[in-house]
């Protein structure tokens, strides 16, 4: 069931970040502007984020099961809408289609490992993680090699099968927990969820997480643009620099989850956030392709927050509406950090690529001092 999983996410986050990676031949080609390539990232995030709530109401009602396999079927199928994009306005209906079909996959998939692995779930989550950095790191380049002989459409279609494969994977795995449709009530397991929102802890490590994954959609939406235009790089380089960020990411969290388990979730929430601005300050003024490799890396060290705030965050939720409560703050945070990359375009459009930059380090600093003061998850 962790396999499945894993190459469900492994699929989900990696072609999320495809986009970005073969962003400036899609500019080229549809000749827009950095705000209108940052609004086409924002689309991707906004429509998945707008799933989150949604799938969190179903899972406290038809399971994990169906919903996950439901997931990776539409994501497939989302895919192949990139096929017939021949205009800017189609192609942004086609990243909303695809970004409706993996939003239902985050809160399934959280809920999910939570109820299976309660004792190890930060090794868990960890591991999970890390195969979707993996998939970050490996997918852009794969489809920027695809790209450069066949064309960014099929690059982004040729992954629908292997969601298919992924799809029929999670049906013979995942098991479903007890639902009992008829007597459950929304607006009671709303009331039960705004009750718990009142949680100090639940205010700081979604208000935490909710920067860090801000400036992280926006600096990843942007890095392979930046390198390009303002770095004078080849885009099979600046996809390389962006494999190199979730590299990092992806070792990051596996250490981070078994140091979370040791030492305690806030402990490293907060070192993770504090190691993460400085590589946000460097940009602008690294040179080179290997000091630009090593900066990549370190913004990869951002991912860890993922794993970490997440099972924090779902084991604070009232077990009664959990799925409901993991859903509606999911919509929040990504919703919220959808315009992290049409904030970083309308900066670019102005040349101030550097001051968006460190404006995005300023966001984790802010992080950082909202982890520091977060309970240990020993002490829920």
């Amino acid at each position: 069931m962790l396999l499945a999983v894993a190459a469900g996410w492994f699929l989900v986050l990696g072609m999320r970040f495809v986009v970005p990676a073969v962003l400036p031949t899609i500019r080229e080609e549809f000749i827009i502007s950095n705000t209108q390539a940052g609004l086409a990232v924002t689309v991707l995030w906004l429509t998945y984020a707008a799933v989150q709530f949604p799938a969190g109401v179903l899972i406290d009602r038809i399971g994990e099961r169906t919903l996950l396999v439901a997931a990776a079927l539409l994501s497939g199928v989302g895919l192949l809408g990139y096929f017939f994009a021949p205009v800017f306005s189609l192609f942004l209906i086609a990243t909303g289609a695809f970004g409706l079909g993996t939003g239902l996959y985050g809160p399934t998939r959280g809920t999910a490992l939570s109820r299976t692995f309660d004792a190890r779930e930060g090794t868990a989550f960890g591991v999970v993680m890390a195969a979707g950095s993996l998939g970050a790191a490996a997918l852009p380049a794969v489809a920027a090699f695809v790209t450069t002989r066949y064309g960014w459409r099929l690059a982004l279609a040729s992954a629908a099968p292997l969601f298919m494969l992924v799809a029929g994977a999670l049906w013979l795995s995942v098991s479903d927990r007890p639902t009992s449709e008829s007597e459950r009530s929304l607006r009671r397991d709303l009331r039960t969820v705004l009750v718990g929102f009142r949680d100090r802890r639940l205010v700081l490590s979604v208000s935490g997480k909710t920067l860090m994954l801000f400036a992280f959609q926006a600096v990843t939406a942007f890095l392979t643009t930046y390198l390009v235009t303002v770095r004078g790089l080849s885009q099979g380089t600046a996809g390389a620099l962006l494999s190199v960020l979730f590299v990092g990411g992806a070792l990051s969290q596996t250490a981070t989850g078994r140091l979370a388990d040791r030492y305690g979730t806030p402990s490293v929430l907060t070192a993770v956030a504090l190691v993460s601005t400085v590589p946000l300050v460097l940009i602008p003024s690294v040179h080179g392709v290997v000091p630009l490799a090593v900066v990549s890396g370190l913004i990869g060290v951002r991912m860890s927050v993922g794993p970490l705030a997440n099972a924090y965050i779902v084991d604070t939720l009232p077990d009664a509406a959990e799925g409901t409560g993991w859903g509606l703050l999911r919509t929040g945070f990504f919703g919220i950090s959808s315009l992290g990359s049409t904030a970083v375009g309308l900066l670019a459009d102005q040349n101030l690529f550097a001051v968006a930059f460190y404006g995005l380090a300023g966001l984790t600093l802010l992080a950082a001092a909202t982890f520091v003061v977060l309970p240990r998850r020993d002490r829920l």
